[in-house]
């Protein structure tokens, strides 16, 4: 029997008639059974069986990101595993493969491809070690492990992780739906002593957080890394594997190609891999760095995939003029919005608390996407405009300095502040810097251009609206369910 939960982030009002939520966020009017349903479903008395229409109406809460599944039968399924490496730590590479060995039951390949290291990795008992004679990069050595084996699901695993007891049972409850193409584990930094290990604890840019989520641009989790999923094999087929041109981001593109051709992607923290994190902060700023560098290609293959900023061309304006001095002027533009929002917001009990409250919560958060792509996707503009003007200097200063310690506050990882601050304004620039880098070698901008939506005179595309963009512009937003 398949159970779901509500997103952190829903909630009911008006008598269970409207559930607020999602990644886009959205406004579902609900009949009054379908409000119900949809409590029931989310209870320990849920159906086991829907009818077409209860279906319909899950399947869009499920792909607007209200909705997520808790699947709780067993899989019988089995699965290879495929490993990329070239020249692993090998007590890495011994720690990782005792752990794959405790799912026997379920694991009915191990396929370790040697992607031509400089040296040759050993023979494993029960391990087939496939050495490639040429360098493909991490996406040629995925797809060649995944022809040497014939699984319905192979699960992708990178040399310096180590999966927890039971990983996969999470993961591959999920393809119980046949339109479910991919599943990734949470990807957490291996906890460690030194300020780095802390930092990248709290701050990996493979850790996506402890919550749920249907995996798709522009929404709260927009990708998932290789570093440890499990696809389905027609899937893969399907969207022709991971594309071997891209030494960075394949992943990235491989998960959004799937998602364009129907299937769908989740990610389920219940499952936990633990990442081995870089051994030098050198180490870790190449790492940003070549991040950075896929953003200009996947920019190219994903057109908007990569816009450093969502947000409302009106939250863009109100933050603005604040910048430049005006802070009455920004405050006025976001009472105007929001008064705006009211008369978008019919058929609700109390539209003006409604609109307050999403507005708000949308200029804010917008304020935070606006301040930290200064200067991770914009930072030699901003340090040239820093240069020039007094007043740049100091919102320059407070992008840098204000946004990573209310996210501090927030979660009080085990790292001093000012600490934080310095090393995630030098994480931001590796990044910025790998970023920049990247368009100038294609010579293209668009990994560094805003989507500005809602901007004056553009009608919002249907779903289109965002708790980051977050004033919706028409009534295609309010989307009705009758079920």
């Amino acid at each position: 029997m398949m159970r779901f939960t509500l997103d952190s982030g829903a909630r009911f009002i008006d008598d269970d008639r409207v559930l607020i939520g999602g990644s886009p966020l959205s406004i579902f009017r609900l009949s009054e059974p379908g409000g119900r349903f949809v409590r029931a479903l989310t209870s320990d008395s849920a159906p086991s069986t829907f009818s077409a229409g209860q279906q319909r109406l899950i399947d869009r809460l499920l792909d607007a990101g209200v909705l997520h599944p808790c699947p709780a039968a067993a899989s019988r399924a089995t699965v290879a595993v495929v490993i990329p490496a070239r020249d692993p730590s090998l007590p890495t590479l011994g720690r990782l493969l005792i752990a794959v060995q405790h799912d026997s039951g379920t694991v009915r390949d191990i396929v370790v491809v040697d992607d031509a290291g400089a040296q040759p990795i050993r023979p494993i008992d029960g391990v087939r070690i496939e050495r490639l004679v040429v360098n493909r990069g991490p996406g040629g050595a995925r797809n060649r492990g995944m022809e040497l084996t014939t699984a319905e699901f192979v699960a992708f695993l990178d040399a310096d992780t180590e999966p927890m007891v039971g990983w996969l049972a999470p993961l591959l409850a999920h393809f119980d739906d046949p339109r479910v193409g991919l599943v990734a584990a949470r990807v957490s930094s291996r906890p460690g002593p030194t300020t780095r290990e802390r930092y990248e604890q709290w701050r990996s840019p493979l850790d996506l957080g402890g919550e749920p989520a249907r995996v798709r641009t522009g929404t709260r989790v927009s990708y998932v890394p290789a570093a440890a999923l499990v696809v389905r094999r027609a899937a893969f087929d399907a969207v022709g594997g991971f594309d071997e041109a891209l030494r960075y981001g394949e992943d990235v593109d491989m998960v959004w190609r799937l998602d364009a051709a129907g299937w769908r992607c989740r990610y389920e923290p219940a499952s936990g891999v633990e990442h081995e994190p870089r051994r030098s902060w050198v180490a870790m700023g190449r790492q940003r760095f070549a991040y950075g560098s896929s953003a200009a290609p996947l920019a190219l293959r994903h057109p908007g995939g990569l816009a450093p900023v969502r947000v409302s061309g009106w939250t863009a304006a109100s933050w603005g003029v604040v910048a430049a001095g005006q802070p009455l002027v920004g405050l006025g533009i976001a009472a105007a919005t929001t008064a705006a929002l009211t008369r978008k917001l019919p058929g609700l009990r109390q539209p003006g608390r409604e609109a307050l409250r999403l507005a708000g919560l949308g200029h804010l958060y917008g304020g935070r996407i606006l301040a930290a792509a200064c200067w991770r996707a914009w930072w030699p503009i901003t340090l040239v405009a820093a240069l020039l003007s007094r007043r740049a200097r100091r919102a320059a200063i407070a992008a840098a300095v204000v946004p990573t310690l209310l996210e501090w506050w927030k979660e009080r990882p085990a790292i001093n502040p000012a600490t934080a601050v310095v090393v995630r304004f030098a994480d931001d620039i590796a990044y910025g810097s790998g970023l920049w880098s990247g368009m100038l070698k294609l010579r293209s901008a668009a990994a560094a251009r805003p989507d500005f939506t809602n901007w004056p005179g553009q009608r919002a595309a249907e779903g289109s609206s965002r708790l980051d963009a977050n004033l919706p512009s028409g009534r295609d937003w309010v989307r009705s369910i009758q079920s």
